[in-house]
């Protein structure tokens, strides 16, 4: 009987992985030198580590691969992590809660439950968290770097999306919204449904009102947030902050030359999100997102602390960038067991130079091959050129390794 893979999951092919290792190259790379550190998290953690800080959306937390993991007649529910960054606030809280600034990337898998199986149900991302300190530069410092590591792979036209979480709160607060309330009222808007905005109309009228006018408005300069400080500022207390700091961020962004849209409507995965909420587009294509989120440090054991960070979507960037350059490849025809030695030795030193080599077991034909090496031939080392068609013989590894050079570079 056949089995076919867990609906919901791919398989990655050796194209895929290419284009995944370029990426994760890419971005370690990029964070590197930026001073972020990598970690990694485990699959499984508890359950209660996602619902006892109230992080997770109730939507999100119907969607998690919970189960018992048993230790005798009692257990611990656990999940398969459907988050990257509860977990490295975990991390931080257990070991570097006495660093002032701690900087820490990693790439890990993420799962949650899809219904129908036709979307992923496992996900990878690269995500970037930068815990401490407390000016807005450093939500700037990550999106600087996000942009980095997307120009690296290619990816040059990228658009910032940003929102802030603080405002939106301040609104909801304002119409007497429970957090539960809140959460799936915004998790509706951020999906795209804002008719959702009609419910409102019994309630408040004018913060319906108020509220349409928000989530449809777009600017891309600072000006556009003093707009909006004239337009709410006198009918909704407490704005004066948020508008604040995302005024200051879009200053720095402009400074920049980043281009931007402040779009109230495009905060998703806002859960813990406290202040700036920015994603990253490419089209209608969204690549990654972040923000800031500087009560979940205390909401999981640890002391209060600001916080910010992004993920980036490995499985939309593997669709946008080119499988890199594969390396040349060579064919060694192996002789008799007493020659296996000579073999490998070549084999190593070009191995060593850079090139792909693989023996001949008796059923490799030579198609995609730049050169088959032949080291049957009593009269030495027989080197074919299968582009330019030369052919040459070499008497030891080094003249093999000379000749194949130089052919290279003709």
């Amino acid at each position: 009987m056949k089995v076919s893979r867990c609906k919901g999951t791919r398989d990655l092919m050796p194209q895929d992985m290419a284009r995944f290792r370029k990426i994760e190259a890419e971005i370690r790379n990029c964070c590197l030198g930026w001073g972020y550190r990598e970690v990694r998290t485990p699959v499984l953690e508890y359950l209660h580590l996602f619902t006892s800080a109230g992080t997770l959306s109730p939507d999100m937390l119907g969607r998690v691969y919970s189960f018992l993991d048993w230790d005798g007649w009692s257990g611990e529910r656990v999940v398969l992590r459907p988050d990257g960054t509860i977990p490295i606030a975990r991390l931080y809280v257990e070991n570097f809660q006495d660093t002032p600034i701690t900087r820490l990337f990693y790439v890990e898998n993420m799962f949650a439950f899809e219904g129908t199986g036709e979307e992923s149900r496992e996900r990878w991302q690269c995500g970037a968290e930068l815990i401490g300190g407390s000016k807005p530069e450093g939500d700037v410092e990550l999106i600087s770097l996000a942009l980095e590591a997307l120009g690296t792979m290619g990816i040059d036209r990228t658009e910032i999306r940003l929102a802030h979480a603080g405002l939106l709160k301040t609104f909801f607060e304002g119409l007497g919204f429970s957090g539960e309330e809140e959460a799936a009222f915004l998790d509706q808007v951020f999906s795209g449904n804002l008719d959702v905005l009609g419910d409102l109309r019994e309630r408040s009228p004018e913060a319906e009102k108020q509220l349409q006018l928000l989530f449809n408005l777009k600017g891309s300069t600072p000006g556009f947030v003093e707009n909006i400080k004239s337009v709410f500022s006198s009918s909704v207390s407490g704005l004066e902050p948020s508008l604040k700091e995302l005024a200051r961020i879009a200053r720095m962004l402009t400074g920049l030359g980043f281009d931007y849209q402040i779009d109230f409507a495009s905060g998703r995965n806002f859960e813990y999100y406290t202040g700036i909420i920015f994603g990253f587009y490419t089209g209608e294509r969204r690549l990654g997102g972040g923000g800031r989120y500087d009560e979940l440090i205390p909401l999981v054991g640890g002391k209060d602390m600001r916080a910010s960070g992004f993920a980036l979507y490995l499985d939309e960037l593997m669709n946008l960038i080119e499988e890199p350059a594969e390396r040349e490849r060579i064919l060694v025809r192996v002789k008799n067991e007493e020659g296996l030695k000579d073999c490998l030795e070549a084999a190593r030193l070009l191995r060593d130079a850079g090139y792909i080599v693989e023996f001949d077991l008796g059923v490799e034909e030579a198609v995609g091959f730049r050169w088959v090496v032949d080291m049957r031939c009593s009269e030495g080392t027989e080197i074919i050129d299968q582009v330019s068609g030369e052919k040459s013989l070499s008497a030891s590894p080094d003249e093999l390794l000379k000749w194949i050079g130089e052919t290279e570079c003709r």
